[in-house]
């Protein structure tokens, strides 16, 4: 059964319902992964999704931050959450398609700004997110499935737009990008963005603080679609919808796309 999976922090599904929905109607992916839906689950607007199809969504939800949920046409449950480094936040939710694929959404701590887990405390639950994430893939490792979500983190020299401009920002620190590659190497978890496209400058993420973000085009690849082995080389027609970055109100990622023949 071939399905098309999408994944975008929308940075508030209320606020960016607009569009959530210009998505859903133009590119009709079988299912959606948002992060940051900064919304209790009761309060997402999902009247508008189910009458587009999406009728299935499994979600996990807080007030004004954090938040990730599942939207699907196609028939899906929900099999559970993980509260990593014991932060109380709402940054994973599973579900299972009726094909037995589970699909993991996350949103990995973003990190606040000074990489030093010393003088900032956000900077230290970010590393210690994906070492439970790395633990828990090693404990039980996982089998048909299919990990994305934004993990704020460019683990490529050609994931960000200058590489040594970078290496000193969160997002890009060597002690981040060994800290993804750990846990990617516990699950065995393969990079199927890369595997399509395996050479050059890819972003997912453009700065709000850029006057114009397109010219620019100072921007990092943080948002992710893995597979397992198993499944990995079903995985094709990867992409990067950059021009919903553009869109009115945008959030400053943009949605990443993949399609499995499973």
């Amino acid at each position: 059964m071939p399905f098309t999976l999408a994944t975008w922090n929308i940075n508030s599904v209320r606020l960016r319902e607009p569009i959530v929905l210009k998505l859903l109607q133009e590119e009709a992916p079988d299912v959606l992964c948002l992060q940051e839906c900064k919304s209790p689950v009761e309060k997402i607007p999902t009247e508008g999704f189910a009458e587009l199809g999406y009728t299935h969504m499994v979600a996990r939800g807080q007030k004004g931050y954090n938040g990730v949920a599942i939207l699907s046409r196609l028939p899906m449950e929900e099999v559970g959450d993980k509260d990593f480094a014991g932060l109380g936040h709402a940054r994973h939710i599973a579900g299972r398609l009726e094909n037995g694929v589970t699909i993991h959404n996350f949103y990995v701590p973003a990190g606040g700004d000074v990489p030093d887990r010393e003088v900032n405390e956000k900077f230290g639950q970010k590393l210690d997110y994906l070492t439970e994430m790395r633990d828990w893939f090693h404990a039980e490792k996982p089998e048909k499935s299919i990990l994305v979500g934004d993990l704020n983190i460019a683990p490529r020299e050609d994931d960000v737009w200058s590489h040594k401009q970078l290496l000193k920002v969160v997002s890009h620190t060597p002690i981040e990008v060994e800290h993804l590659a750990e846990t990617q190497d516990a699950g065995g978890w393969v990079d199927i963005t890369r595997q399509d496209i395996p050479e050059g400058q890819l972003y997912s993420w453009w700065s709000y603080r850029a006057r114009d973000w397109d010219a620019a085009d100072k921007g990092r690849r943080l948002d992710h679609v893995w597979a397992t082995p198993d499944i990995s080389n079903a995985g094709h027609s990867s992409r990067i919808l950059r021009d919903a970055r553009g869109w009115e109100k945008p959030s400053d990622h943009a949605p990443v796309f993949a399609t499995f023949d499973v």
